[in-house]
């Protein structure tokens, strides 16, 4: 059910997402600059909160009302950019958007965690964000639709409306919050005598995730390479479409793989290949070599989300869950500020090669302090 829930509304925002490029710097004359500004505050505010949403849903006695909190937010303001006239109102509903993104992350992750198998975690998280790419599959497909039925940007924006109702309904009514599963010691993998990891594994985690993070700016910034590169406004939501169907294809393997080999080795893998698209990203100049390059680009999270996520439940205190996922999304959602604003104007001031390389350089730079700092407490386990 919350994988059906995510789907739905990614669908919603998969509408808007991959128009928003255009719109803001063609309709609303916005420069790369500003796109850098809107996708990394927004992402910055929603790291703040959950923080604070990953320790009260520990506190709490249930973790589900803060999830449709969250959901509900986002669901009601996402359509509201139809009627943006500047380019400070995107800003304004991105960051009330990513507000309840903030409210819903944290809290739902633990809520994975607590009804999964430590052995399967991968595999939990890795069919969860299949279905979120699925719906990232389903919106832009919509609003190609759309936009080949004649409808403008504005009209795409507002029905993306609908899918979002549908979310929330599942969500109430569908979700159950059930009873945390114990994993004993032979279900989960983990000898009996594995001592839990140090305090500061989780923390050392999380300074490599920040390093890898500030080169991985938003995608929107891929999206507006395409169209530097020759692909055309009404095939952006069909190369999306493409760059989803990889993802959703690839995230539960993904996840099974991490379980099986290791949650560190998957996202070496998942780093490896963004450094590859990125290099690639830097020198396109074809939209054929934009179109392969995306596809190729669709592995990365389909081999890292899963597995990242696993890896804090693994780092983290049982008690603590909602504290570590909250700390884990603030990384990575705060450093989204830096890296979109970093990459803006390395783009404004030197083109989007020089931009995209950086991405890739940073990625290379991370790798090599995951692989030699963090420790993880499990061996593979058979699944």
């Amino acid at each position: 059910m919350l994988g059906l829930v995510s789907l739905l509304t990614d669908a919603s925002s998969e509408m808007i997402y991959p128009l928003l490029p255009a719109f803001l710097t063609g309709i609303l004359k916005a420069s790369p600059a500003f796109l850098g500004l809107v996708e990394g505050l927004a992402e910055a505010v929603a790291s703040l909160l959950k923080i604070a949403s990953g320790l009260l849903s520990d506190r709490l006695p249930r973790r589900k009302p803060l999830v449709v909190a969250g959901y509900g937010l986002s669901s009601a303001v996402r359509p509201l950019v139809a009627l943006a006239a500047a380019p400070f109102h995107v800003l304004a509903v991105r960051l009330l958007d990513r507000v309840g993104k903030g409210v819903r992350s944290a809290p739902r992750d633990a809520l994975v965690v607590e009804i999964t198998a430590e052995g399967q975690r991968g595999r939990a998280f890795g069919f969860q964000r299949a279905l979120d790419h699925t719906g990232a599959v389903v919106g832009p497909l919509l609003a190609s639709a759309l936009l080949l039925a004649g409808s403008d940007l504005r009209t795409v924006f507002a029905l993306a409306a609908l899918p979002a109702v549908l979310a929330m309904a599942v969500l109430v009514f569908g979700v159950r919050e059930g009873q945390p599963i114990s994993s004993p010691p032979a279900a989960s993998g983990i000898p009996g005598g594995a001592e839990p990891p140090r305090r500061g594994s989780l923390h050392l985690y999380l300074g490599v995730l920040a390093i890898f993070s500030l080169g991985n700016s938003s995608d929107a910034f891929l999206l507006l390479k395409a169209q530097e590169a020759g692909v055309s406004l009404i095939l952006i939501p069909l190369l999306w479409t493409f760059h989803h169907v990889v993802k959703a294809a690839v995230s539960t393997h993904g996840g099974v793989l991490a379980d099986r080999r290791g949650r560190k080795e998957a996202i070496l893998a998942g780093w490896f290949v963004y450094a590859l698209a990125y290099a690639g990203f830097a020198g396109a100049t074809s939209a054929g070599s934009i179109w392969l390059l995306f596809g190729l680009y669709g592995l990365f999270p389909a081999l890292t989300e899963g597995p990242e996520r696993a890896l804090v439940a693994q780092l983290a205190p049982a008690d603590e869950r909602g504290r570590a996922f909250g700390l884990y999304h603030a990384v990575t959602g705060g450093m989204a500020l830096f890296a979109s604003l970093l990459t803006g104007a390395l783009w404004q001031r030197f083109g989007a090669g020089t931009a995209l390389a950086a991405g890739a350089a940073l990625a290379g730079v991370a790798a090599l302090g995951l692989w030699t700092l963090v420790p993880e407490r499990t061996p593979p386990t058979s699944v």
